[in-house]
């Protein structure tokens, strides 16, 4: 599905960081996560803030929602599937935990690009990619 305007990138990206936080709770209480947890419930917390950045940006940004056309940007590349986490081996957490970290980021990053022409937004995106690659490098810590 493509992302035509600013307020579809913003709502996709609450959903990637609701989907996100979803996935880290339920890897914080898998057993195999369990040496990990703190980090995992943290990660969760961090997809919350991301969430709600996200959702406060596009209420406050109304105005241009519709002003500002995006071409050739879709959802498609940043759709992971997260099922399982309840059931995966640390490994397999974290590989996936690297995975969506990497993807978000590559999100964002695109993201910021295609709505330079809304400042504003575009910081917001810009943080948060930036947020996102410091967890991919506390994960990255967690596999040494």
């Amino acid at each position: 599905m493509p992302l035509k305007n600013f307020g579809s990138i913003l709502n996709f990206a609450a959903e990637l960081e609701t989907a996100d936080y979803d996935f880290y709770k339920t890897a914080a209480e898998n057993p195999a996560g369990a040496k990990h947890k703190a980090i995992l419930e943290s990660l969760a917390e961090e997809k919350k803030k991301n969430e709600e950045l996200m959702l406060r940006t596009c209420r406050e940004s109304v105005c241009e929602m519709i002003l500002e056309p995006i071409v050739d940007f879709t959802r498609a590349a940043f759709i992971s599937d997260r099922a399982g986490a309840g059931k995966m081996n640390w490994d397999l957490l974290l590989s996936k935990a690297l995975q969506l970290e990497t993807t978000a980021h590559k999100f964002y990053v695109e993201a910021a690009e295609k709505i330079q022409a809304l400042p504003e937004v575009s910081r917001a995106l810009s943080r948060t990619a930036k947020r996102r690659a410091a967890d991919k490098e506390k994960l990255q810590e967690l596999s040494k």
